[in-house]
């Protein structure tokens, strides 16, 4: 499953080959705000020109959200590359996403930033077409008038984990670290993880491994996963006793994932 999803301005087309290079496992090349509105012609002309050699398997477009005077030509543009998925900005409806997908044949990720998007998250998160959902933090909090340290933002990520968990999709992605260190971009993608997230937007290459490592399981929970394991192996039952605790199937269940993940193939 993807867990890092970087930004690239979309007038940058010299950064866009970098960004592939980084070892994100996908890069979004933004139309929206990394882009004046000045530059946005450009921009799309710039990665028209680039869509039409590059792979782009792993190339997200970040468009403008529908209600903006820049859709309509983000569309056209869309219309004219073959992207396996697009994300759009200010997600806030089915009908939004309905008519997305008449121009596009690809997957949607659907960022929910406005308080009308988290009203709809559960609806969104079930239109057909949409492939994970993901929170702007920073333009929700902007759309609330939220200090970054609000619990209200905590409270938003929690019922799009729910939303996506309830359509089936895969766990959410979480908002960006605007710092670069590796301490506090690890330390955000741990306290996602216990919100529900299993992945990050990210705005510079060094972000990527931090994130990474935040979600790797320790090795103290790798060894606690094999010996639940071990245990239910030889002695196949509904409920058992490991370390002074009652494990159950859930708790099985727990490990074999905690292993599953940890495997390369996986």
């Amino acid at each position: 499953m993807d867990q890092t999803y970087l930004f690239v301005p979309g007038n940058r087309p010299e950064r866009f080959a970098k960004a592939l290079a980084s070892g994100a496992d996908c890069v979004i090349v933004d139309l929206e705000d990394a882009v004046l509105p000045a530059d946005k012609p450009q921009a799309r002309r710039a990665f028209a020109e680039w869509c039409a050699t590059a792979d782009t398997a792993r190339v997200l477009l970040r468009i403008n959200d529908a209600h903006s005077p820049f859709y309509a030509d983000d569309i056209a543009l869309l219309q004219a590359c073959t992207l396996p998925c697009v994300m759009l900005a200010k997600a806030e409806s089915p009908a939004q996403i309905a008519d997305l997908k008449t121009v596009h044949s690809g997957r949607v990720l659907a960022l929910i930033e406005t308080a009308r998007g988290l009203l709809a998250a559960q609806a969104i998160a079930a239109s057909p077409g949409v492939a994970r959902l993901a929170f702007g933090s920073i333009d929700y909090a902007l759309d609330l008038d939220l200090p970054a340290d609000s619990p209200a933002l905590d409270m938003a990520a929690v019922q799009i984990a729910l939303a996506s968990r309830a359509a089936e999709l895969p766990a959410p992605v979480a908002g960006v670290t605007v710092a670069l260190d590796a301490a506090v971009v690890a330390a955000d993608m741990v306290h996602a993880r216990r919100l529900g997230f299993n992945a990050k937007l990210c705005i510079h290459p060094s972000q990527i491994a931090a994130v990474r490592s935040a979600l790797a399981p320790s090795a103290a929970d790798l060894a606690w996963a094999a010996r639940v394991q071990a245990a239910y192996s030889a002695n196949p039952s509904g409920a058992l006793q490991l370390d002074g605790k009652m494990v159950d199937r859930p708790v099985l269940l727990k490990a074999q994932r905690l292993l599953a993940n940890a495997s390369p193939t996986s």
